[in-house]
């Protein structure tokens, strides 16, 4: 047994994306024309038409514009907004199927109980939570590195057990977060400095917010950012400041993965 659920998404509180009509528009993105989607559907000419006029009034842009001189019911093209919007479906779409398989794996159907719901919508207050792509995993008896591409060109290296690989299904090109504590985060000016950490990313102060005890600064590796969270004391004796060039330090150890 699974769990199974159509995606639909409402504007106020009115029907506009559900799967039939994505799959409509799937079909005259591919084909050109209003009367060849609705058959592939299928649905006839003038529910597609319906359809498409539904969802254009309701966006702020037209979805779907029709062309002259086409053949079988005229010829029709997706706008840029369209295409966007389909995309940002079919990306929603696979986040929605992750959570129902995700539900799947937590639901016992021989007692018909969930084994732990708190779990499904778990929020971590790790401060720093980093998209990226994974691009190689390297796996050992035990422990497998797997490496993660952000969207600032570094790639960050992740130390986690086999079976935590397994568990998340993870393999190459997959969307998985870095997660790490900001308290993990070393500091060093010393950008020439060699350390036996896996993870060293150079980039510039942007933000010093100082306390009594502890201070966090604010890394920019070009395109991510990464909080370190270190004493006041280490903060005045290595003179940190907005615009400073600094290197960040995490162990590989100390990196978690999220997907």
């Amino acid at each position: 047994m699974e769990f199974h659920s159509s995606l639909t998404l409402l504007n106020s509180d009115t029907t506009f994306l559900l799967e039939k009509r994505i799959q409509l528009l799937t079909a005259i993105d591919r084909v050109g024309s209003i009367s060849k989607a609705a058959k592939e559907v299928p649905m006839s000419y003038k529910a597609a038409w319906d359809a498409i006029t539904a969802i254009n009034n309701l966006c702020p842009t037209p979805i779907v514009v029709k062309e002259t001189g086409g053949k079988g019911g005229g010829g029709a093209k997706l706008t840029t907004y369209g295409q966007n919007l389909l995309s940002t479906y079919t990306l929603l779409q696979k986040e929605h199927q992750k959570f129902l398989t995700h539900l799947t794996k937590m639901t016992d159907f021989n007692t018909g109980a969930l084994k732990s719901i708190q779990r499904v919508a778990m929020q971590i207050s790790a401060r720093n939570q980093i998209q990226g792509k994974i691009e190689h995993i390297e796996q050992g008896k035990i422990n497998s590195c797997v490496f993660i591409k952000l969207k600032s060109g570094y790639s960050i290296v992740s130390v986690i057990t086999n079976s935590a690989v397994d568990s998340l299904s993870l393999k190459n090109e997959d969307e998985v977060i870095a997660i790490f504590k900001s308290s993990s985060v070393l500091l060093t000016a010393d950008l020439t400095l060699n350390i036996s950490a896996r993870n060293k990313f150079q980039g510039e102060v942007i933000k010093v917010t100082t306390g009594e005890v502890n201070s966090e600064v604010i890394l920019d590796i070009g395109g991510d950012t990464i909080a370190s969270v270190i004493t006041t004391d280490a903060v005045k004796s290595l003179d940190i400041k907005v615009g400073d060039k600094m290197s960040a330090i995490i162990k590989s150890s100390d990196t978690m993965i999220g997907k």
